[in-house]
């Protein structure tokens, strides 16, 4: 995922962030953790928590999963009043067919879209709660500004932590990277921290060393030797063989956290499992454009097996920002979306761990009411967000934004602010004052969001 940056628009979280504080920090970051970039051993390494953090925690923290639908998806489409004539009116093209969605549970009038069957069938099951207009006042339609204020809980374009990553600065452990993990190939705004490390891999299976000039067997007997070494001596009165032997002993600490799932490949073919190589207990969507499916299969192969994760981010791959031709993005990526995620719901519960996990679903902000002329929608402002899992209560929070009371710019009215959400989730889901994380908590509605 390559994120544009215009230079009128907010630092993106994490930026600040220098290359030599990014890899001590983040396990090497884009040069150990981050698989793909195959960079070779520099710099030190972070140390044995990771094992000590999964023996004391890894099967018993909570986990929240961010997972970001990038572009500002359409919510009047996910979500939509089939039945009311002004919907028709505003959108002869786009607008949801009454009947040709499952109906809504806590309000007839709505229909899911056809092509979020998998939502709708976990949303009947009491395992998802719908936000129907969230976001915030005087909402910025440009997604890099709202994007921006999303991931750092705050309305505020020079902060340059994520609200994750300030949560994790507070309660995290300062030798266990994998406390904070982003999946999407880099660091994800979201867990951008100032103290604590995170860590950025594509998927687990992706990890890879690399040490010049050697390959296969001779490489991993050269990485395992280095780390034999590496834990003999990086207690040497010498700094300079204490960082060296640091460097290799962790590192043997990660290749064992992720050898499980060392180059076996989770490719989608036509009819393939993405999730097979982590031995799912469901089958995921297969997809040749987006790698969220085989991305959500390996996060609950690493919770399963006792990897110590408490906050994971991701983003999706499909683009909803849909300002033209919508149906054909929408309706592939809507579904692609949903059935991953009812996969991931279904595997975690198959494997018994479902208890631990929340996933919070969310997009910068949603469409404009009445579609263009191009058969697409244009930036608007209310949008929906998403609380899945087996703890959550069920059901809607808020209003669905009434067609007939638009803004001025024809936009939705938001009726849920995200940050009340944010607060919510710490308070309720960490058990963790929202003041210290949140800027001005104090004057956000909290949300009852678990059973």
């Amino acid at each position: 995922m390559q994120r544009e940056w215009d230079p009128r628009m907010p630092v993106p979280a994490g930026v600040g962030i220098d290359r030599r504080r990014f890899i001590s920090a983040a396990l090497g970051g884009l040069a150990i953790v981050y698989g793909a970039e195959r960079a070779g051993l520099t710099d030190q390494m972070l140390g044995d928590g990771v094992a000590q953090a999964a023996a004391l925690h890894g099967a018993h923290d909570r986990i929240l999963v961010s997972l970001f639908l990038q572009g500002g998806i359409d919510s009047l489409s996910l979500l939509a009043p089939a039945g009311d004539p002004l919907y028709t009116k505003l959108r002869p093209t786009l607008a949801v067919a009454p009947g040709s969605g499952v109906q809504f549970r806590e309000d007839p009038s709505l229909t899911w879209h056809p092509m979020a069957a998998s939502l709708a069938e976990l949303h009947n099951a009491g395992k998802v709660l719908v936000f129907p207009g969230i976001g915030y006042a005087g909402e910025d339609m440009s997604h890099f500004t709202s994007r921006h204020y999303w991931e750092v809980g705050a309305t505020d374009a020079s902060l340059t932590t994520g609200w994750l990553g300030r949560y994790l600065d507070i309660v995290g452990n300062p030798h266990n990277p994998l406390q904070g993990l982003s999946l999407d190939g880099q660091m994800n705004p979201t867990l951008a921290t100032t103290r604590q490390p995170v860590a950025a891999i594509d998927q687990p299976n992706n990890f890879a060393v690399w040490i010049n000039g050697l390959w296969g067997d001779s490489a991993q007997w050269a990485l395992q030797s280095a780390s034999t070494l590496g834990d003999a001596q990086r207690h040497a009165a010498d700094p300079a063989i204490q960082q060296v032997a640091a460097a290799a002993s962790e590192v043997g600490i990660v290749r064992r956290t992720l050898k499980p799932w060392a180059g076996k490949s989770s490719a989608s073919k036509p009819g393939s499992n993405p999730g097979a190589a982590y031995h799912a207990k469901v089958a995921y969507p297969a997809s040749s454009s987006d790698d969220l499916p085989a991305r959500l299969a390996g996060l609950a192969a690493m919770i399963d097996r006792g990897v110590p994760l408490h906050c994971v981010a991701l983003s999706t791959g499909v683009q909803f920002d849909t300002h033209s031709g919508q149906a054909g993005t929408f309706n592939s990526g809507v579904k692609l979306v949903a059935d991953s995620l009812a996969a991931f719901q279904a595997d975690l519960e198959a494997r018994g761990i479902d208890q631990r996990v929340l996933v919070h679903v969310w997009s910068e902000f949603g469409r404009r009411a009445q579609e263009n002329g191009s058969d697409g929608t244009d930036h608007g402002a209310a949008g929906m967000s998403l609380l899945i899992g087996s703890r959550v209560r069920g059901g809607m929070i808020g209003e669905f934004p009434a067609l007939n009371r638009l803004d001025a710019n024809g936009n939705q009215r938001v009726n849920v602010d995200f940050r009340g959400v944010y607060a919510s989730l710490l308070e309720q889901w960490f058990n963790h004052e929202a003041a210290a994380i949140i800027p001005g908590a104090g004057r956000f509605h909290r949300y009852r969001l678990l059973a």
